[in-house]
């Protein structure tokens, strides 16, 4: 498997955080983890396939990807090439009107929220595009069209650093009292903003905190203590809907990203 991560024109920078291709020659199955943003995923060839309980359930060859908190197992098969747009935390937003947090979990064709004609049209393009610079130029064209007279909420923007700088382990009633706005009032605006719920956004930047910074012969059970865990089989529990993987497994053979 062949990854290459491209930079965003400066235009888009505030919104997303990396293109990524992906090239394929044999077939493989990647382990995706979850992530705290959205994400478009563009076929440019061969098949793609989510794995569920040893079935193969094919991608659209446009798929746009909510926030989840469980792992995905994805099939790719020989010769394939997909373009993945992630955005930053609240940057889908610039670009759907569309309640996000109806995604979380799911992932669905993107003719759900644009039509069928528009992503024909980017699809055909990418298919003549002959590198990997002409793709980007394809998608970054498609975006910047939809990019609309976007407000950052700078109330979600403070929730999501203050988040961050705890490493997920944040009571929402306490987050809420920090800014100043009831907590069904914040609990809303974050939905629709980010994706998903403030205690699901939550958890996996915890988790994704522990993988991040695990030191190298760490303890585990110091590792699920220093993540605010009080018992060790509700951490394994966590740990395994993330990675589909126990703690001891996932570090011994890490294979993701």
């Amino acid at each position: 498997m062949n990854i290459i991560d491209f930079i965003p024109t400066e235009q888009l920078r505030p919104f997303i955080k990396t293109y990524r291709i992906i090239e394929s020659e044999d077939e493989l199955v990647n382990r995706v983890l979850p992530s705290t943003s959205l994400a478009i995923a563009f076929r440019c060839k061969g098949d793609v396939n989510y794995i569920k309980e040893n079935q193969k359930d094919k991608l659209p060859i446009s798929t746009i990807s909510g926030i989840r908190k469980s792992v995905r197992l994805i099939n790719y098969a020989k010769d394939t090439a997909t373009l993945v747009v992630q955005f930053k935390e609240a940057g889908a937003k610039a670009f759907f009107k569309e309640p996000l947090h109806e995604l979380f979990e799911e992932s669905v064709s993107l003719d759900n929220f644009i039509p069928q004609q528009k992503i024909a049209v980017i699809e055909e393009l990418l298919a003549e595009a002959k590198t990997n610079n002409q793709k980007i130029a394809v998608i970054e064209q498609f975006l910047l069209s939809r990019l609309h007279n976007y407000k950052p909420d700078n109330l979600i923007s403070a929730a999501i650093t203050i988040i961050q700088s705890k490493k997920g382990i944040i009571k929402i009633k306490e987050l809420a009292d920090a800014l100043f706005i009831s907590q069904d009032a914040f609990e809303k605006r974050f939905r629709k903003t980010i994706g998903s719920s403030p205690k699901q956004f939550c958890y996996v930047v915890r988790i994704k905190s522990i993988i991040d910074h695990k030191q190298k012969n760490q303890n585990l059970i110091d590792l699920a203590i220093d993540a605010g865990y009080f018992d060790q089989p509700h951490f394994n529990k966590d740990f395994k809907l993330f990675t589909g993987q126990t703690p001891s497994e996932f570090f011994n053979f890490p294979s993701f990203w």
